[in-house]
């Protein structure tokens, strides 16, 4: 990870770790990211076993929405795989809002193609021109003679938004790709179709899937962390304004190394510390 990032992400851990609360018990209510939703789940499920005055709803929907909740004022807490954008805070700041984005966990997007397929490694090149509809059948990498079927998720999607900048360098996917709304969906169409190949978060990886290598190195917690694998990014929780009672609350569990922190890596993904 570079060093001007992982800066920023202490001064998210330490403000917020360290800041004391005194407010009354109520709802939170969080929405976004479909990457961080197991995140979300996890931490909230035990949180409120913790404290049962408190409610906590939870909905899905994708970063953009998420951030865009959080303008408009209709969540306390929005979750994104990607970092807000500059006409995202612009939007923000006319309507008087003011992101505050917290690094709850890092992640890796992995390739995934059917259990049955033989590619165990792609180049990020050779990921941009499937991509970009430019190889057209496996054998152009090594694969059995079978056409590629492209999964992509929808634009409104972090996941998406990452793999575009990190793989298609700012092209678009062609437009034979086929969008799904979510990790889930993304793993399952490619359980489904021998041809395929997808990209999901490292927390969504399982037997119905193969996990293909990137430039030989393959996604886990380690590669994430010493920034070896090419295709990681941090996970956020956003609220609008500094937080405060049970929101804060909830980000401080969040962030706890003994609370948070262990759920988040019991369902897969990579803990901050």
């Amino acid at each position: 990870m570079k060093r001007n990032l992982v800066s920023t992400i202490a001064i998210y851990i330490g403000l917020s770790f360290f800041l004391a609360t005194s407010a009354l018990a109520g709802n939170i209510v969080i929405k976004g990211s479909t990457t961080v939703l197991p995140i979300a789940q996890k931490v909230a499920e035990s949180y409120m076993q913790e404290n049962p005055d408190v409610k906590i709803t939870i909905e899905g929907g994708g970063s953009g929405n998420g951030i865009k909740a959080i303008i408009d004022g209709t969540t306390d807490i929005g979750d994104s795989s990607r970092f807000i954008k500059d006409k995202e805070v612009k939007m923000a700041v006319e309507k008087g809002a003011y992101p505050v984005p917290f690094a709850v966990a890092y992640d890796c997007i992995v390739p995934v193609v059917h259990p049955t397929n033989s590619v165990v490694n792609l180049t990020l090149q050779q990921l941009k021109e499937m991509y970009e509809g430019k190889i057209k059948n496996w054998k152009e990498v090594g694969g059995p003679d079978r056409p590629v079927v492209v999964i992509s998720r929808d634009t409104s999607s972090g996941t998406y938004e990452v793999w575009e900048e990190k793989v298609l360098q700012g092209a678009r996917v062609y437009p034979g790709a086929l969008l799904q709304a979510s990790n889930g969906a993304v793993s399952q169409a490619v359980a489904k179709n021998p041809n395929a190949v997808g990209y999901i978060g490292l927390g969504y990886l399982s037997n119905d899937v193969k996990a293909v290598s990137v430039n030989k190195v393959k996604g886990s917690s380690m590669s994430t962390l010493d920034g070896s694998y090419p295709i990681s990014r941090p996970l956020y929780m956003f609220t609008r304004g500094w937080p405060k009672g049970d929101p804060l609350k909830f980000i401080n569990y969040v962030i706890n190394p003994q609370k948070g922190q262990k759920l988040i890596a019991e369902v897969g993904f990579v803990s901050l510390y």
